[in-house]
């Protein structure tokens, strides 16, 4: 993957100002550690550093082909996952290729296609490409989201880049937050309200669209959308067509130039990518890497609950030994995964999911030891129906975010005078009920299928967002390519309109799922009642985050304070009830960790209240 950044101003001649683009290509580095590119003129400066995966020597950045009169300059993070039937494609109408990269792939589809080349582009992607007649800015995002792209309209001009901390590195851009980004924080977070940045002013390109900067402004459009209509196949031939959609995902993100390898947590999803991954391997003589993470002492303090029956640790065993595979496993200590709580804050650049980021911040550092590319299991739950919030009748009824039903508490750690502020309720309820009614339904849908609609729309939209967030920050974070099989975007599209009776075949989560792959895995991991992301369940992890929240509460300084009651805090320390905050792993531990990332991100980036 790489890390883009760059301007385009009608009023000032950017050539003055290289320094400012230095160093927010420098933010990127991590991004891309291999090789950095520049392109340079009066109205427009792109940007890029780049993870070199395909086609190392020839896919430098950024890129520029000439059409006739017309000449044309990407900035590309990405990965294109159906690079040659596009290829041959183009080849057909002319063109010539000098280069195995993706991105000579998609600059010449751009060129051919203009803004309709994203249709054809089964990947996950973001760019940006400069038509230098016409002086426009033409941008795009993946359908899924997978790849980020934030930006900023300034006084100068539109300034993008693939992370906030580049956006902050302009000198027109500065570290603002108003009532609307403390909503967000501490009503929506560790999630984001799509499209929001969070600090003022900065935005992001939501999943799906592309947008055109020129001399007029900015124009935005949703290029891609869920589409509704009635299931037609039987049982059987649904089943064929999920075996399918999923291997052939899997195999196509299985092309790399550099070491691949995958997450294995024993659970259904990762088991599914890394055993058709292992059988593609096998049969090209090499040995999968796999990885998995686990905290120390957790087996002397799992305890057994509604949402995780079992702990990973033998089924990753059974899995290893299934696969034969070279696995490598992660045990994290309490002060180590505690002091990584800061490192995913820098990585995010906002508060996160607490140690569930941190966690996987550690992981992605650990894999990048022994490989660039890594498969992961994202997603699957979002599409194919695992969470228990689509299996609990009275759950999946709730009107409001099943992941999120704790407004009242969270609203009540606010001072009052921000807290009069924010109608809590209502800013929270109408952005679900935007997505609700957004959501596309055929005639006659039935009452359980038109709720089971809106529950993938929500989480899609919304939750899956959160979670690749995280995978994309914490694994760039240590230069780690992370693909995520389940978010193509193919797959995606034929499980909206599959019934539910259908994906929850055998009245089992993800039964669907487990049936059309059930000649990848054993028994004992096929039929594995689902467990989430793996968490510390060592006590002493809340007593170090609470030791750390304590000092931030003695500290009259602390910025977090200028916006959360200290009782409320001191209330949060004491309390023995397992509240949660955000979905199934984020409970009073993960709460109180959160708070501790706020007021980090507070005092790190030198935020500031207007």
């Amino acid at each position: 993957m790489c890390g883009i950044c760059g301007q385009i101003s009608f009023c000032r001649n950017l050539n003055d100002y290289t320094e400012y683009f230095y160093n927010m290509q420098n933010k990127l580095i991590s991004r891309g550690p291999d090789q950095h590119g520049e392109y340079f003129s009066p109205d427009a400066v792109l940007m890029h550093r780049r993870l070199a995966v395909i086609d190392i020597d020839r896919g430098r950045q950024p890129m520029t082909y000439a059409v006739g009169d017309e000449v044309f300059t990407i900035c590309y993070n990405g990965e294109l996952y159906n690079t040659l039937e596009i290829r041959n494609r183009l080849e057909s109408r002319g063109y010539n290729f000098f280069s195995h990269s993706d991105t000579e792939v998609v600059l010449k589809a751009y060129c051919e296609y203009r803004e309709e080349c994203v249709e054809l582009l089964n990947g996950i992607f973001a760019f940006g490409v400069w038509e230098h007649s016409s002086k426009q800015l033409f941008l795009a995002r993946d359908r899924m989201g997978v790849k980020p792209l934030f930006y900023s309209q300034t006084e100068s001009g539109l300034v993008f880049a693939s992370e906030i901390k580049a956006l902050l590195e302009h000198p027109e851009i500065n570290a603002q937050m108003d009532i609307n980004s403390l909503a967000e924080i501490m009503l929506i977070g560790p999630g984001r309200t799509p499209g929001c940045g969070v600090f003022k002013g900065i935005n992001e390109i939501k999943p799906a669209c592309c947008a055109v900067f020129d001399q007029s402004g900015l124009n935005i459009t949703q290029y891609w959308n869920l589409t509704a209509q009635e299931h037609t196949d039987d049982f059987e031939t649904t089943v064929e067509k999920v075996h399918f959609l999923v291997t052939d995902s899997i195999k196509r993100q299985l092309v790399s130039d550099v070491p691949l390898g995958t997450f294995l947590s024993g659970g259904l999803d990762s088991s599914i990518i890394s055993s058709v991954a292992d059988s593609i391997y096998k049969e090209n003589g090499k040995t999968l890497h796999t990885f998995s993470v686990d905290y120390e002492d957790n087996d002397k303090y799992f305890k057994e609950s509604k949402f995780q029956p079992n702990s990973d640790s033998g089924f990753i065993e059974v899995m290893k030994d299934y696969l034969e595979s070279k696995h490598h496993r992660l045990v994290i200590g309490t002060e180590e995964l505690k002091d990584a709580l800061f490192f995913a804050v820098d990585a995010r650049d906002l508060p996160g999911m607490a140690d569930v980021d941190s966690s996987m911040l550690l992981l992605c550092k650990f894999i990048k030891e022994h490989v660039t590319v890594a498969l992961s299991g994202e997603c699957a739950d979002e599409i194919f129906g695992g969470y228990p919030w689509y299996r609990d009748k009275t759950i999946r009824m709730i009107d409001g975010f099943p992941w999120a039903q704790s407004t009242a508490y969270r609203h009540s750690f606010l001072k009052d005078e921000f807290a009069s502020q924010i109608n809590a309720e209502e800013y929270v309820y109408s952005r679900y009920k935007e997505t609700v009614e957004s959501t596309p339904k055929f005639d006659g849908i039935g009452e359980e299928e038109s709720r089971m609609a809106e529950m993938m729309k929500l989480n899609t939209d919304w939750f899956m967002q959160t979670l690749l967030d995280r995978k994309d920050r914490m694994s760039m974070y240590s230069s780690l390519e992370v693909r995520v099989p389940f978010c193509d975007h193919r797959i995606v599209e034929y499980l909206f309109n599959v019934p539910w009776k259908m994906k929850d075949h055998n009245n089992s989560e993800k039964g669907l799922l487990r049936c059309a792959m059930k000649d990848y895995l054993p028994d004992e991991v096929l039929w594995r009642k689902k467990s989430p992301y793996p968490k510390t369940h060592n006590p002493a992890y809340r007593n170090a985050v609470s030791s750390l929240l304590r000092d931030i509460i003695a500290d009259d300084s602390s910025p977090l304070l200028q916006f959360v009651k200290k009782d409320e805090l001191e209330k949060l320390l004491q309390t023995e009830k397992s509240q949660p905050w955000y979905g199934q792993l984020m409970t009073t531990p993960q709460t109180i960790a959160y708070f501790i990332q706020f007021n980090y991100w507070l005092s790190k980036y030198n935020v500031i209240f207007r």
